[in-house]
């Protein structure tokens, strides 16, 4: 697999962390790409997903599915 060009990516966390260190951020500036990292891990790994399945999950999460 290719790993995705991830410079110029501008991750963000929810307003609802609270400012912690204990979620995801998530980076939605990339065209056609979603980036999800560990905000404890910031050089860490980042999940890469397209805009079509992050849609899916964010829908599932809301609807209690997930």
């Amino acid at each position: 697999m290719i790993s995705p060009d991830l410079s110029g990516t501008e991750f963000r966390k929810s307003s609802l962390s609270g400012g912690g260190n204990n979620c995801v951020e998530v980076a939605t500036n990339l065209p056609g790409l979603v980036a999800v990292r560990d905000s404890k891990d910031p050089v860490g790994p980042t999940l890469a997903f397209s805009p079509a399945a992050w849609n899916d999950f964010l829908t599932g999460v809301r609807s209690g599915e997930i």
